[in-house]
């Protein structure tokens, strides 16, 4: 199965029609698992982007006075095909980012379920009747804000870009995606299974290029009415400035340093059998991984001791194979950015209990846990996005607290106790948008994904995820 051969024809898609590379710069796209070049992706020109907001822009005016049953026929459509055609979609996703193909095919499925659950839940998108004297009516309706912008990253390229798509389109909204220019083939396959489905060819657009000249192109327009990111804190600024010269409206979800509280009345041994898998699931490469490890002290180095252990014994390799369970970065960029971190906090006093080394031909990075990680050291204040875990220990309920809430990101947390009291605690007091008490499962179609803080706000996903594509318009008649 290494050997499978990566069969996308990479294109831009515009107003219903593909377009190649022709008179078009191009980028190359990298199997991180051997750092070959597999493919190469056309970069959007100018003339290509006011096409596709000349597209959006019709295509809205005539998506929104779809019928919603209409639409969500279509949805629901585009989620069979997806299904259909899982092991396509997965085999590119995990030749273009690394995971491993059972982590793929779980993320095709996780796309199709967003489809299916957004074609219902557009059917409640209620407004409300206001109480008034006989003779007069007030009604709140929503109406789909316009034209989407969508900007989604390389780590969970096929669910995030249909997380947007499947929200936006089933509000009302025309959208243009800019999925990553690394992860091309498997979002194309989201965006062919739609026009497959049978949407109408001006109302979902797909392109590559430059990220800044892209969104700043985009940005500019008025025809976009609401930017939904998700991506590094940075980027996420920068695309909230662009937005506020023409008041658009912005979701971001955005970088996290998910802190993990583990206390000496958990079940240590399923704690474990948890927490290792979920470190290094997708190489680490997850804005909610969990990746500061709090543990009191009394189970302290029980807990290094097996977490070392089990890292140092983790499965790793090419993403096809049946064996592998973490597979490489997703870019040549990562293994450096990894080894800077880890070199950092070593030199400032952390103890390497496992891993912490590159290895092979394509972009891989050990399984790694560093223990007894002072504070000042750059891992335990910056997200390291790579397979990484760091442990302190803790004396007090208080003092864990302190240290889950001690840095500016807020977008998930965790927490491992037996005390029903302590986790109702822990859950008031913890400052992030999602806290999971004795699990890790915190994202589902129905469930509301966001942070707090520099992590960003507003939520994706669940009812709160319509409602973002949504404008609330209030009419009063006498």
């Amino acid at each position: 199965m290494a050997t499978a051969t990566y069969d996308a024809d990479l294109k831009l898609f515009v107003n219903g029609a593909w377009h190649a590379s022709e008179g078009r710069d191009a980028q190359p796209v990298f199997n991180p698992a051997t750092g070959a070049t597999v493919a190469e992706v056309p970069l959007a020109t100018a003339a290509d982007l006011d096409e596709a907001l000349a597209a959006a822009d019709r295509g809205f005016k005539t998506w929104k006075a779809t019928d919603v049953e209409a639409r969500a026929a279509i949805l629901h459509k585009a989620a069979d095909l997806i299904r259909q055609r899982t092991d396509r979609i997965a085999t590119l996703l995990t030749m273009e980012q690394g995971k491993p193909l059972g982590e793929a095919r779980g993320e095709v499925a996780g796309a199709a379920q967003l489809f299916d659950y957004y074609a219902e839940e557009a059917k409640r998108a209620y407004g409300r009747v206001l109480v008034r004297p006989t003779g007069q009516r007030s009604i709140v309706i929503k109406q789909p804000v316009g034209p989407v912008a969508s900007f989604t990253p390389w780590n969970f390229p096929v669910y995030l870009m249909a997380k947007k798509l499947a929200a936006a389109l089933a509000a009302g909204c025309s959208v243009i995606a800019k999925p990553p220019e690394e992860t091309p083939g498997s979002t194309s396959a989201i965006v062919q299974a739609l026009a497959d489905a049978g949407l109408p060819a001006d109302v979902a657009q797909l392109v590559f290029g430059v990220p800044d000249t892209v969104s700043r192109h985009l940005l500019a327009s008025p025809v976009i009415r609401k930017v939904s990111f998700t991506g590094s804190v940075p980027v996420g600024r920068h695309l909230m400035k662009l937005a506020a010269d023409g008041l658009k409206r912005v979701t971001m979800e955005l970088g996290g340093h998910a802190p993990v509280l583990i206390f000496d009345d958990c079940d240590l041994d399923r704690t474990l059998d948890m927490v290792v898998p979920q470190k290094f699931r997708n190489a680490g490469q997850v804005c909610v991984s969990p990746t500061r490890f709090y543990v009191q002290q009394g189970i302290y180095d029980r807990f290094i001791k097996t977490f070392a252990e089990r890292t140092a014994a983790y499965p790793v390799g090419n993403g096809l194979e049946p064996t592998t369970k973490m597979g490489p970065l997703a870019n040549r960029r990562r293994p450096d950015a990894i080894s800077a971190l880890v070199d950092d906090a070593v030199a400032k006093g952390a103890t390497l209990a496992a891993g912490g080394e590159r290895f092979g031909d394509g972009f891989f990075y050990k399984p790694t846990l560093l223990a007894d990680v002072p504070l000042e050291a750059r891992i335990m204040n910056e997200e390291p996005f790579g397979p990484v875990a760091v442990a302190r220990p803790f004396a007090t309920e208080e003092e864990a607290i302190e240290q889950a809430n001690r840095l500016p990101y807020g977008l998930a947390a965790f927490a491992f106790t037996e005390n029903g009291r302590r986790a109702n605690r822990l859950g008031d007091l913890i400052e992030a948008g999602m806290v999971g008490l004795n699990t890790f499962n915190i994202s589902g179609a129905d469930t509301p994904f966001g942070g707090v803080k520099d992590s960003g706000f507003g939520s994706e996903g669940g009812p709160e995820g319509l409602d973002s594509y949504m404008v609330v318009k209030a009419i009063h008649q006498a």
